[in-house]
């Protein structure tokens, strides 16, 4: 995993996860790594994968099994689905748009490209 200084980079953790539950490589009620086999797999310091782990339980993507470990919600894909999404519609969305108007990019230029980037996901 590449870090970036933008951002915390325990946040940049609970991201990785968040994406690993929304691209079904992590499922509902499915055991997450260890904070200490994530740390090592990422090489980063154990608290900060543990801040990562109590910030993901904050917002109810995963909880803990006493003496067990954590595992995803019940309910994590469906809060991901949303949260990200109006985070996305309210902060990143009109940033993007100013850009594209800078530049003068047209939305079917946009689309196009869009359309495309889904098919070879899909095809993956």
């Amino acid at each position: 995993m590449q870090f970036n200084q933008s951002q915390a980079i325990y946040l940049q953790i609970a991201d990785y996860i968040c994406d690993q539950v929304q691209l079904g490589e992590l499922k509902t009620e499915e055991k997450v790594p260890s904070v200490r086999e994530l740390a090592v797999r990422l090489e980063v310091n154990p608290n900060t994968v543990m801040r990562s782990y109590e910030h993901l339980q904050q917002q109810g993507i995963i909880y803990t099994r006493r003496g067990l470990g954590y595992y995803i919600s019940p309910d994590a894909l469906q809060k991901l689905a949303g949260d990200r999404r109006q985070q996305f519609l309210e902060e990143e969305l009109p940033s993007f748009f100013h850009k594209m108007y800078l530049l003068g990019i047209e939305l079917d230029e946009l689309k196009g490209r869009y359309d495309a980037y889904r098919a070879a996901k899909q095809q993956q």
